[in-house]
């Protein structure tokens, strides 16, 4: 299965559903949902389709801290086997992750999730004050005074995020989380700064970055509930980059789409009809709690119906990724395609943890998909 399970239910609302980015009908999250703060129950799977970037950032701000909060499990640690990421030579910056020049791959340790987890919980907190009522179609100029230092507030506890986001970019092994630590950065600054001005269009901005801070969270629990390390070895290694994106300051960090790439629109597409198949809706009311052992002949059934569609999904998405200059855009697309296959090799011994993985698969092409749209807005 290809569709990560939709953000665990908690103190912001309801669970959502568990499908992947694209034009659904309704929102994945219940509109009053923020950046949820604890631990996550079992997952659930609902029958939305991802609509990631789609959708306002009301409807998507829950950047799981609750991800994150297992970060400090017992479950996932240095004990687990772990692969290091490719390098050439010695480390020649203050970027742990300087020399790493060779695949993506599942991550299966980073010294970055620790630290990450009271990043995300403050940021939950800050959006404990009427703000994750709002109507983000209001603009800037129609605000109430109570409404606008609600969203004041929200934009700052965002810079500091990004801030404190800062050391974690030199601190991971992995380039592709440095990346995504860059990019959460970076939107979530360009977020902060369009609020005196604020537009629909700018929820985009947030959108993405809200994403990236989701995409980081499940990588981190895959890794602390060891469904990462279970997993990795099973997934054939990508192709080698023919170059990387350059070092950059993570002070100051570049939104990676300044304009629409020309493989957004096939982004979308590729993903409605992955969201429109109808092996795909009915694998979505299958119940992910379920260990393999315990799954009766309709979900055995559904499953063995989706694995073909899943693993076309991730055959189009390398050829996207493929196909695109961006060499930032390149990576997440890896990414997405290397977790996509852990989870695919999941299903044969599945268990509930496994679904970080289809989290982590699902929110690397939200977080493109998030960037295409802010890029076509702006």
């Amino acid at each position: 299965m290809t569709q990560p399970p939709p953000p665990p239910s908690g103190p912001w609302g309801p669970p959502g559903p568990g499908g992947y980015p694209g034009n659904a009908p309704g929102p994945q999250w219940n509109p009053q949902q923020g950046w949820p703060q604890t631990p996550p129950p079992a997952p659930k799977r609902g029958m939305a389709k991802w609509i990631i970037g789609a959708v306002a950032l009301v409807a998507v701000i829950t950047v799981t801290a609750v991800v994150a909060v297992s970060c400090t499990k017992s479950s996932g640690g240095s004990d687990k086997p772990t692969a290091a990421p490719t390098t050439s030579g010695a480390p020649t910056s203050d970027f742990a992750s300087a020399n790493d020049t060779g695949p993506v791959s599942v991550i299966t340790e980073d010294p970055s999730c620790a630290p990450w987890l009271p990043i995300v919980n403050t940021l939950a907190g800050s959006q404990d004050n009427g703000w994750r009522q709002r109507d983000p179609a209001i603009p800037a100029e129609l605000w109430s005074p109570e409404l606008r230092n609600q969203y004041f507030a929200v934009a700052d506890a965002m810079r500091q995020g990004a801030d404190q986001a800062e050391p974690l970019a030199k601190l991971t092994t992995h380039r592709v989380m440095r990346q995504l630590y860059e990019q959460f950065i970076a939107y979530s600054r360009a977020y902060a700064d369009s609020i005196p001005t604020y537009t629909q269009a700018d929820d985009q901005l947030g959108v993405t970055a809200v994403t990236l801070g989701e995409l980081l969270s499940n990588i981190c629990q895959a890794i602390n509930f060891g469904s990462a390390s279970a997993r990795a070895p099973l997934v054939p290694p990508a192709a080698g980059p023919s170059s990387v994106a350059p070092l950059g300051d993570p002070s100051n960090p570049a939104i990676f789409l300044r304009s629409v790439d020309p493989t957004c629109p096939d982004w979308q597409s590729t993903f409605d009809d992955y969201n429109s198949n109808s092996a795909v809706t009915t694998w979505l009311k299958t119940d992910p709690n379920l260990p393999v052992s315990q799954w009766n002949p309709e979900q055995k059934a559904a499953t063995a119906e989706v694995i073909p569609v899943m693993t076309d999904l991730a055959d189009r998405m390398s050829k996207l990724g493929s196909r695109s200059s961006n060499l930032t855009l390149q990576d997440f697309a890896s990414l997405a395609v290397q977790y996509q296959r852990a989870y695919l090799q999941a299903l044969p011994t599945y268990s509930k943890q496994d679904n970080y993985l289809y989290d982590a698969a699902r929110f690397a092409p939200g977080v493109i998909l998030g960037a295409c749209k802010a890029a076509g807005t702006r």
